[in-house]
C-alpha cells in the first residue's frame, strides 16, 4: 500500500489516470449507441483507419500525428455510419474492407519507409498500446479534457435525438428528427473518441473500451438511461483499476485494461444470470 500511494506523488500517475478516465468515459456513452445499433465493430475498423492515417503522418514528417489522423478517421466514420440499407456494401462488409485496408497499407508504409530501426517495435506499440500514456505531456493532458469535454456536452444535450436515432431511425426521421444531423455527430464525435483512445489501449484494443462496459451494463439493467450510465461507471472503474494495476505490475496498460474489462463483463454476466433466475 506504501508503494501504492507514493505513485500518486507522480505527475505522470495523475496525468494517465486524468486521460484514462476521459477516454474511458467517452468510450461507455458511444458504446451503448454503436452496440444497440449493430456497429460494434465500428470502433476496429476505424481504428485501423486511424493506424494508416499515422503512418502516413509520420513518413511525410508530421509532428503532431493526430492533425493527419483526426480528419481521416472522422471522414472514415460519416461514410461507414451513413452508409444506409441500399448501399451496394452493407455496412459491416464495409467496416470490414476498410479495417484490412488501412490496417495493410500502413503496415506496409512502416516497412517499405521507416521512420526508425526498430519498425516491429513501433508497429506492436500502436497496435497494442504501450507506456505512452505514462509520459504524456501537459499539452496533451488539456487537449484531451478539452476533446472529452465537448464529447459529453454533445451527448448530454443531444441525448433525447440520439436515443431516438439509435432504437428507430425511420421512426424518428418521420417525426421529423434530423437523423442524418445526429448520426452525423455519432460518426464525429466517435472518431475523435478512437483516435485518443490509441494513446490508451493501441489500434487492436479500442472495440474493447466500447463494447465491454456497454455489454457489461445491459446483463444487469434495460433501460437505455441505466444502462448508459452504468456503462460509464463501469468504464470508468476499470480504466483506472487497469492503469494502477499496469503500473504496480509493469504490464502493458492498453491490455491490463481490457482484462479489468472481461472480468468485470463476467461478473455481470452472472448476476445477470442470477437476477433473471430469481424472477422465473
Amino acid at each position: 500500500m506504501t508503494e501504492f500511494f507514493a505513485y500518486f506523488q507522480f505527475p505522470f500517475v495523475r496525468y494517465a489516470l486524468i486521460v484514462g478516465t476521459l477516454i474511458a468515459l467517452c468510450s461507455s456513452l458511444l458504446g451503448v449507441t454503436l452496440v444497440l445499433r449493430r456497429f460494434s465493430f465500428i470502433g476496429d475498423g476505424l481504428s485501423h483507419v486511424a493506424f494508416g492515417a499515422m503512418a502516413v503522418a509520420a513518413i511525410v514528417g508530421i509532428t503532431n500525428e493526430m492533425l493527419l489522423a483526426m480528419p481521416v478517421t472522422i471522414v472514415c466514420a460519416v461514410l461507414l455510419l451513413k452508409s444506409g440499407r441500399n448501399a451496394k456494401i452493407k455496412g459491416d462488409a464495409a467496416v470490414a474492407m476498410i479495417s484490412v485496408g488501412a490496417l495493410a497499407i500502413g503496415y506496409l508504409l512502416m516497412n517499405v519507409f521507416p521512420t526508425s530501426s526498430n519498425v516491429s517495435a513501433d508497429v506492436c506499440t500502436t497496435l497494442f498500446g504501450s507506456m505512452s500514456i505514462l509520459t504524456l505531456t501537459n499539452f496533451e493532458v488539456w487537449l484531451c479534457a478539452g476533446i472529452s469535454v465537448a464529447v459529453v456536452v454533445i451527448y448530454t444535450i443531444f441525448y433525447n435525438k440520439i436515443f431516438a436515432v439509435t432504437f428507430d431511425e425511420s421512426f424518428s426521421k418521420a417525426t421529423g428528427v434530423k437523423s442524418d444531423a445526429y448520426n452525423l455527430v455519432i460518426a464525429i464525435v466517435t472518431a475523435i473518441v478512437i483516435v485518443l483512445a490509441m494513446k490508451l489501449v493501441g489500434s487492436l484494443l479500442i472495440s474493447a473500451l466500447i463494447i465491454f462496459p456497454a455489454l457489461s451494463a445491459m446483463r444487469v439493467f434495460k433501460n437505455f438511461l441505466s444502462v448508459t450510465i452504468a456503462s460509464a461507471v463501469i468504464s470508468v472503474v476499470c480504466s483506472i483499476t487497469g492503469i494502477l494495476a499496469s503500473i504496480l505490475l509493469k504490464t502493458p496498460v492498453g491490455p491490463t485494461i481490457v482484462i479489468a474489462d472481461i472480468v468485470t463483463f463476467a461478473g455481470f454476466f452472472l448476476a445477470g444470470m442470477i437476477k433473471g433466475a430469481k424472477r422465473v
